[in-house]
């Protein structure tokens, strides 16, 4: 019975461990892309007129 709720609670954990990893990179990644889209729209500031 111990063993079941050891085994259990690994892959729980394990899980949790690879979930976590894929919003940290996917977190990462969407925040580089909206600095150099941020960047882009500075330097491109000048031939906008409102």
């Amino acid at each position: 019975m111990d063993e079941k709720v050891y085994k259990t609670i690994g892959f729980s954990g394990a899980a949790n461990l690879a979930i976590g990893i894929c919003i940290l990179v996917t977190g990462i990644a969407s925040g580089i892309l909206l600095i150099l889209n941020g960047a882009k729209l500075l330097k491109s500031k000048k031939r906008i007129l409102l």
